[in-house]
């Protein structure tokens, strides 16, 4: 007898559901980041635990928008957990309670899911402040369980992922066994040229920057060729991105391309360039490009 669900993944910026997602899968699925808003749309992680396939949705945090990319990013995350088997919100147990948390769980309390809480990043958070958050969260919303976990260092994560799959309804399979993701290599190959700027660049790169991949082209030997234009949205960012005679794009290129190929499992040729857009954000195909809806 098989098992096969969906659970969304969702919580605040920065909360750490994308490594969530990666620690469940068993390896790398989504790109993580210090700054907030790295996931902009929804990418799905395969997790197995014995006959059980778990399907995590994760994602983009969910903030107050202010722009369309912002609506477009709240969208997908409310969209994510559309059908969803099961909701985990996921909560930064260092960073406590906030007004972001309340308006999610006030969203949540509306919604006829099965909900179970995640508390993250515990080895970074007092026992006391521990429970006292457990209480508040839960008064406001009936989850059906808590989960305490540490995603970076892996605490938790074993017991995290029995108790998922033990939610997941019977039924057939939906991936093969060996497939990780539902995302093409053309977007993983666009999402790891993006983590590579926001590893590299931190505070200098606004969060207004997107990845273009022109051309995605497989060679004959084997290996393949993918063409990628930065997206930026005034020259002074191009400057910062090519960095002094070009070296800080090499840098990103370099360091993309290392772990393109070991995730694709073949030798890559990326070829990077810069280029200022700045409407980019008003592009209705770059957002079909980046796996988002248009939201008026």
């Amino acid at each position: 007898m098989t098992r096969c669900g969906v659970v969304a993944v969702v919580g605040a910026p920065n909360a750490g559901k994308s490594t969530l997602v990666n620690a469940l899968v068993g390896q790398k699925v989504a790109i993580v980041s210090a700054k907030p808003q790295t996931t902009r749309t929804r990418l799905m992680g395969v997790a197995i635990h014995g006959d059980t396939q778990i399907l995590l949705v994760d994602t983009p945090g969910i903030f107050d928008p202010r722009r369309r990319l912002d609506r477009a990013m709240v969208a997908a995350a409310w969209g994510g957990a559309q059908d969803a088997d099961l909701i985990a919100l996921v909560v930064d147990a260092a960073t406590g309670f906030s007004k972001r948390i309340e308006a999610m769980l006030d969203t949540l309390k509306g919604r006829s899911e099965a909900k179970v809480l995640v508390l993250n990043k515990v080895d970074l958070t007092e026992k006391e402040t521990l429970l006292t958050l457990t209480v508040q969260l839960n008064e406001r919303v009936p989850f059906e369980a808590t989960y305490m976990v540490s995603a970076t260092g892996g605490d938790g994560i074993t017991d995290l992922k029995l108790a998922l799959a033990e939610r997941m309804p019977e039924g057939p399979w939906l991936f093969p066994e060996d497939q990780v993701s539902d995302a093409t290599d053309r977007m993983l190959a666009a999402e790891v040229t993006r983590e590579q700027l926001y590893q590299q660049l931190h505070a200098e790169l606004p969060y207004a920057s997107a990845i273009e991949t022109e051309k995605y082209e497989e060679r004959r030997d084997g290996s393949v060729a993918i063409h990628q234009q930065i997206l930026v949205a005034r020259p002074t960012q191009r400057a910062i991105v090519l960095g002094k005679g070009g070296a800080r794009i090499k840098q990103i290129g370099a360091a993309a391309r290392e772990e393109l190929s070991k995730l694709l499992g073949r030798k890559v040729h990326l070829f990077l360039h810069v280029k200022v857009k700045p409407d980019w954000e008003e592009d209705r195909s770059l957002y079909r490009e980046i796996g988002l809806d248009w939201v008026e």
